[in-house]
């Protein structure tokens, strides 16, 4: 499931931009960070993993269940151009897929993960 951060998003409470962009970690010299803020990033949530050799990938078929590694229930990973940002549920909204978040990497933790 992926979500561009620029279309309209259900949200039961927005971040002002200023706030986000306070609570990005800064170094050295202040950065205007102000000029990146509309930069457009994919989201993808990830609902689990599976391994398998490319022999069974081209075996499957229209009606294969593949298991992932994921227990039913668990919170779904959240990233943001692939880096880890959050974690969730997912909600329906509308006739759409949603994702509430129930945890939020914090930002010095996803810039550790940023390659």
């Amino acid at each position: 499931m992926e979500l561009e951060l620029d279309q309209n998003v259900a949200n039961d409470a927005p971040a002002p931009a200023a706030a986000a962009e306070a609570a990005l970690p800064r170094s050295g010299a202040d950065v205007g960070l102000g000029m990146i803020m509309d930069i457009p990033i994919t989201l993808t949530v990830e609902v689990g993993q599976a391994r398998m050799s490319i022999g069974r990938l081209l075996a499957l078929g229209q009606g294969a269940v593949v298991e992932l590694d994921r227990v039913a229930g668990e919170p779904l990973d959240v990233l943001a151009n692939g880096t880890l940002v959050a974690r969730g549920e997912v909600v329906v909204v509308e006739d759409k897929f949603g994702i509430r978040l129930t945890e939020v990497i914090s930002p010095t933790d996803r810039a550790k993960g940023v390659r």
